[in-house]
């Protein structure tokens, strides 16, 4: 079950913030990444696993690339994009909805009233997500993340949201795919957030999706179609020690690569290095202020505490945003 904490947190945050064969590769697979010790050993990484003859040498059918989604391949600043969309949703519902008024939860969030949302019980903060993510078909929910993704603009920098992913890691997937590598997404993201607009932004399918997941319920429609209907129960939660379960349940084999930015990929990255043979694992440290955003082992977003301790003693390959990234964003649309 979901930490009353971790949800509070979200959504006061959210309130104040309103397989391939391998192909020819270019001369620089990762250009807008500096040269470095962060390139470097991508670089020797997929280069040992790849080569024909390499005592290190993996199969493409055992060459699984994964990587979180929040913070590690888009922002997760100044609050989680999927609690950006619940709380929108939720004020573009509530003239629907005249008994949410009669809440004290809901009200809260609709005045923007921060100190009564913080003294919220968890049923109550709860209820605000539910109302957010359920009652509706998959497919409705779908074309309103859609229309979200279309419309929505960050706070800050003035862009869809889908435009504030990072180059050098679009770039990375690429490289990887390239090099005859299954990329997946392990997010704790919702995964019918995610499913609509990924394979457009990353290129990564919706059956290459893993993330958290509430209940949902086979039914028949009012024109007589099926459909399924989402329900106001957390079924899965990909997240922390849930995500090497995720793994193991949805991909069903141990990733040799594997990339997140937070404590909460920590022992995604612990499973990926146990394994035999060669393994990377990779954190993508927030350290540009002015480009993007800088912080890690105090933030109540994308903590990363640790993760890093971790990464530091077992010599992971930890990517200094300002000083490995030449550029952060995709040039705008």
């Amino acid at each position: 079950m979901i930490n009353r904490r971790t949800i509070l947190a979200l959504l006061l945050t959210a309130v104040t913030a309103t397989a391939a064969s391998p192909q020819t590769q270019p001369s620089d697979p990762l250009p807008s990444w500096n040269d470095g010790p962060a390139k470097t050993a991508i670089v020797d990484f997929v280069t040992r696993v790849t080569a024909n003859g390499s005592p290190q040498f993996v199969p493409p059918v055992e060459r699984i690339a994964t990587f979180d989604n929040d913070g590690t391949l888009w922002t997760e600043q100044p609050v989680y994009f999927q609690l950006a969309f619940a709380v929108d949703r939720i004020k573009t519902l509530a003239p629907s909805h005249p008994e949410w008024r009669k809440k004290p939860a809901f009200k809260a969030l609709l005045a923007g009233d921060i100190h009564r949302l913080a003294g919220a019980s968890q049923k109550e903060l709860l209820e605000l997500l539910a109302a957010a993510h359920s009652g509706i078909s998959t497919e409705e929910f779908a074309r309103a993340v859609r229309d979200w993704t279309a419309r929505a603009r960050h706070p800050r920098f003035n862009r869809p949201y889908t435009e504030l992913v990072y180059q050098p890691m679009l770039e990375l997937l690429d490289y990887l795919r390239a090099s005859g590598f299954k990329t997946f997404v392990v997010s704790g993201g919702g995964i019918e957030f995610m499913r609509p607009w990924m394979d457009k932004v990353y290129g990564i399918p919706p059956e290459q999706v893993v993330g958290s997941s509430g209940d949902v319920k086979f039914q028949m429609g009012p024109n007589g179609k099926p459909e399924l209907m989402k329900l106001p129960a957390v079924e899965f939660v990909d997240d922390g020690p849930g995500k090497p379960v995720g793994i193991n349940r949805f991909i069903g084999r141990r990733p040799i690569f594997a990339f997140g930015n937070s404590d909460g990929d920590l022992q995604m990255l612990q499973w990926t290095t146990a394994g035999e043979g060669a393994r990377f694992a990779g954190i993508v440290h927030h350290t540009d202020a002015e480009r993007e955003y800088a912080y890690d082992r105090q933030s109540r977003i994308g903590k990363l505490d640790k993760a890093l301790d971790e990464a530091t003693a077992k010599h992971w390959t930890v990517v200094d945003m300002k000083r490995d990234w030449k550029t952060i964003f995709p040039p705008a649309k």
